[in-house]
């Protein structure tokens, strides 16, 4: 479903609503930029030890980046159960974002875009203009308190500094001595009329000059001489003068209020998208007023209001699970985007991450934990090579028909998101059915933050380059025609195909799309002994439950291929 800016604040009930039912979130994001590894590489030859950057380094780079260029789209996919037909049912949502902030924003947000990542993005179907004319606006945390302390400089004039006339300024010493004189016979009328007093230039409104009014410093003098000398008065300004009247307190106090009513109320507005994440993150959701999405009076607002009061509820103190697909890069994004300035630290990132969302999981690295030879692979071929997969059975609820083709919209980040979720279903119901993972299970005594396993990553690569990728196949075939078998064995390198193409299908056929490892020849199977009989959940119909042991091994953990650590390790799966 895609969800445009007009139509945002009146589907957002419904938003929520499927955040607070969902099992799990998946998103995606796209950029209008991202960083670039091989010129940071070249730059720093000795930093890249063996052609693997740190984990710091990676982060640097990325968070460089993420400062420079903005999220112009992103995808959200909540995924719910129904238990008594046994199938998860999957809400993609596909989001374009408008960079720039509305115009009665007194922040000022600076769009930087990048040629390649844009001619990228406009090969998969992405129109900027879209965007720009009904993407849905957002404000950072950071942004959201920039914005409140300018708006109350500017509605506390008493922080207006004071200003002093020269000796020698003999215009604007003329001009203060006439406002005097004519704010004291105002004050000394005989009458209460009139009730107010204009102060204009001489000749305001006459030819030849019509339309000259006061310039901005003379209304700064005016508004300072009125509050330092005439405490009883109050001054407005007006087109071309300013406008003095008696002190109302109970008028003022009620234009205050209005006025700050209609900012927080425009301010709600604009934050926008960041209700989503706040949401997703369990964050307080008050300050959305239910006017903003309900315009009817009487019974039927009253009952929206109490419905979404529930979800709020629902939704408060309860961080959903997070997923995503080579996720490291999107956190870094989604948090420069939605919340503030990204620490110089990697620990200090991953801690920030693990407490706004203590319960994350990377479907690349739950795709090649097991098996690193599926690193070759990207998000569509691994959503391909287990799309045959009968369980857990996944359903796209009634409004979300988009995305009903098999694939037919990759890398707009809605579908993207779609795919990941799909992933993670699969991939760990057939993974947990294995039982591997139980010989993984952390000590308790392990530490919260990741300390590489010796040798942990070596084999991990970079594959932001499609040269990598292939060669990376070519390791692969070449390693599988090596593996002794009880048959004749057979050369599986890139010459004995038409294309290198053909070899990833031939690889894609070894591997197991259940256990997502490669296919073992019969002679080199071991006699097991017979299983005990297993749950529903143990058979490969439903996911992981997150208080299992599976998500001690897989959970928190995200995949940074091309470093020399090779997982970014967020801190122990909650229980």
């Amino acid at each position: 479903m895609d969800v445009t800016g007009e139509d945002f604040h009146r589907l957002l009930p419904s938003l929520l609503e499927a955040i607070a039912d969902a099992q799990f979130v998946a998103i995606d994001l796209e950029f209008s930029g991202i960083s670039n590894q091989q010129k940071s590489r070249s730059r720093a030859p000795k930093q890249y030890a063996g052609g693997k950057a740190s984990l710091q380094d990676r982060y640097e780079e990325e968070r460089s980046a993420a400062e420079k260029y903005q999220v112009l789209q992103i995808g959200i996919t909540c995924v719910g159960e129904s238990l008594n037909r046994g199938v998860y049912v999957v809400r993609p949502y596909n989001f374009n974002l408008n960079p720039f902030p509305d115009e009665k924003m007194n922040i000022q947000r600076d769009v930087t875009l990048q040629g390649r990542a844009m001619q990228f993005l406009y090969r998969h179907n992405f129109r900027l203009e879209d965007s720009l004319n009904s993407g849905v606006h957002y404000l950072s945390r950071a942004e959201e308190a920039e914005e409140r302390q300018i708006e109350a400089q500017l509605r506390d004039k008493d922080e207006s500094p004071s200003v002093q006339l020269e000796a020698d300024d003999t215009v604007s010493l003329e001009f203060m001595h006439r406002v005097r004189q004519e704010v004291m016979a105002w004050k000394r009328r005989p009458t209460k009329t009139p009730e107010f007093l204009n102060i204009a230039p001489v000749g305001h409104g006459l030819p030849p000059y019509p339309d000259r009014g006061l310039n901005s410093f003379q209304r700064l003098l005016v508004h300072q001489y009125v509050r330092t000398e005439h405490p009883d008065l109050t001054t407005t300004s007006r087109q071309g003068f300013i406008q003095i009247t008696a002190r109302d307190q109970g008028r003022q106090d009620a234009e205050k209020q209005y006025r700050t009513k209609t900012f927080e109320e425009r301010l709600a507005r604009q934050v926008g998208l960041r209700w989503l994440v706040e949401a997703i993150q369990g964050a307080d959701l008050s300050a959305i007023n239910p006017d903003s999405f309900c315009s009817t009076n009487g019974s039927k607002k009253d009952s929206v209001t109490s419905k979404f009061d529930d979800v709020r509820n629902r939704l408060r103190g309860h961080s959903t699970v997070l997923v995503g697909h080579n996720l490291f890069l999107d956190l870094i994004y989604l948090y420069a985007c939605f919340f503030g300035p990204l620490p110089d630290r990697v620990e200090d990132f991953q801690r920030i991450i693990h407490d706004l969302f203590p319960r994350i999981i990377d479907t690349k690295y739950l795709a090649t934990h097991d098996n690193p030879d599926m690193a070759a692979f990207n998000l569509e071929q691994l959503d391909r090579m287990l799309h045959p997969q009968a369980q857990p059975v996944i359903e796209l609820h009634p409004g979300h028909s988009k995305y009903s083709a098999a694939f037919d919209s990759t890398h707009e980040a809605g579908f993207d998101s779609f795919m990941t979720a799909r992933l993670l279903l699969r991939s760990s119901v057939s993974i947990e059915a294995s039982g591997k993972y139980i010989e993984e299970l952390p000590s308790p005594a392990e530490d919260a933050f990741y300390t590489p396993l010796e040798g942990e990553g070596d084999d991990l690569i970079d594959f932001n380059d499609a040269s990598e990728q292939l060669e990376a196949i070519d390791r692969t075939s070449s390693e599988s025609s090596s593996r002794p078998s009880s048959g004749v064995a057979t050369s599986r390198t890139t010459f004995s195909h038409v294309t290198k193409f053909d070899l990833l299908g031939d690889l894609a056929d070894e591997i197991d799309p259940f256990t997502l490892r490669p296919r073992t020849p019969a002679a080199e199977v071991e006699p097991k002994p017979e299983p005990e009989p297993k749950t529903d959940n143990e058979t490969g119909r439903r996911l992981p439950a997150w208080e299992s042991d599976f998500w001690k091994v897989y959970g928190n953990k995200l995949q940074v291929n091309g470093t020399m650590e090779g997982v970014c390790n967020l801190g122990l799966w909650p229980q």
